[in-house]
């Protein structure tokens, strides 16, 4: 088990107007210094629910291949669902200490599941604001219960009520994406696993920090996985990386952000932006947010869609096995 003094809740609780040495980023990466402060470029806001197919095309095409991010409303999730999910998320982390410890990612496991604040070689020692929670929650056949919290009690029932509810975020816009590279609405979640594809579930809490603008959340990166479907708290600190610039990605109640991930991106050879973001923290308040990372079974090889190749869009990327992708970027191997 780790000393829970690690564990940036704990820090963050005994923090009074400085921060430890190792949370303080470089200045090429100090939200302070480097967030746009000029008329912010808005990341794009897509209605779901618009009937007509080919303008959702259209418009999440649009958003993919410029900004790699967009935000859906009206996309059916009931906002019950979400306001549950996260009550009982912000429950879990207000637990004694102890309590949560429990949970927390085995030493030495292969997999991410579990309790934990650290999750990938930070170069020079670097530290993110952040705890963070992981569990599967789709398919049940994948699911390791033994990292699902048992308090809150009804912790269980309000993950699975959103997983349930997911399922059709995640079959229209895969169809979408699929539709807006001229292949059949069905060939792209083929290529991400079909049913097989697993939802990935991780809680970040991201505690006050008194040096905002000198920490970061978690660093700037892009996602390993096809797409990501995050919730976030109303606390701003998100922010998407377009032409040079940090972007804040503005906060709309009831919306899903989508990224579009390294393997979309791969499969769509190029088309698509897998987004460059990071996350900022406050000085006040506790953010916290919900992604659920749409992972392709480990075993599954990806590559640029053999479709989309041709003498004129020659592959640009290698194919691998997913897991084999996820070592070489968790361990700064080149890909």
């Amino acid at each position: 088990m780790m000393d829970q003094m690690e564990r940036v809740q704990a820090i963050a609780s005994e923090s009074t107007d400085t921060i430890p040495q190792e949370f303080i980023r470089p200045e090429n990466e100090q939200p302070g210094l480097t967030t746009y402060g000029g008329q912010a470029r808005k990341v794009p806001i897509v209605d779901f629910s618009d009937p007509h197919e080919e303008n959702l095309v259209r418009s999440i095409v649009d958003a993919s291949s410029k900004w790699g991010m967009f935000q859906i409303v009206n996309h059916e999730i009931p906002g019950e669902a979400i306001r549950k999910l996260q009550e009982v998320g912000k429950e879990f982390f207000e637990l004694p200490q102890e309590e949560k410890e429990a949970y927390a990612k085995p030493v030495g496991s292969k997999s991410v599941e579990g309790y934990g604040t650290k999750l990938q070689k930070e170069v020079e020692g670097k530290k993110g604001w952040v705890d963070h929670l992981f569990h599967k929650i789709w398919p049940p056949h994948a699911i390791n219960y033994q990292f699902w919290p048992k308090n809150p009690p009804s912790y269980r029932e309000a993950n699975e009520e959103y997983a349930k509810h997911l399922h059709g975020v995640v079959e229209k816009l895969l169809r979408t994406l699929s539709l807006g590279l001229g292949l059949e609405g069905e060939e792209l979640k083929a290529a991400v696993g079909g049913n097989e594809l697993v939802y990935l579930m991780k809680i970040n809490y991201y505690p006050p920090c008194p040096r905002p603008d000198l920490a970061l959340g978690v660093v700037a990166h892009s996602d390993m996985c096809a797409i990501t479907i995050l919730v976030p708290n109303e606390v701003q600190g998100l922010q998407a990386f377009l032409d040079g610039s940090w972007y804040d990605v503005k906060y709309i109640p009831n919306a899903l952000i989508i990224h579009i991930g390294d393997q979309i991106e791969i499969l769509s050879n190029g088309k698509y932006k897998s987004v460059f973001h990071r996350s900022t923290v406050n000085k006040e308040n506790t953010r916290m947010s919900w992604p659920v990372f749409l992972e392709p079974p480990s075993e599954l090889e990806l590559g640029p869609h053999p479709k989309l190749i041709s003498e004129d869009n020659p592959p640009e990327y290698k194919t691998k096995k997913y897991s084999d992708y996820v070592y070489c970027k968790l361990n700064k191997i080149p890909l």
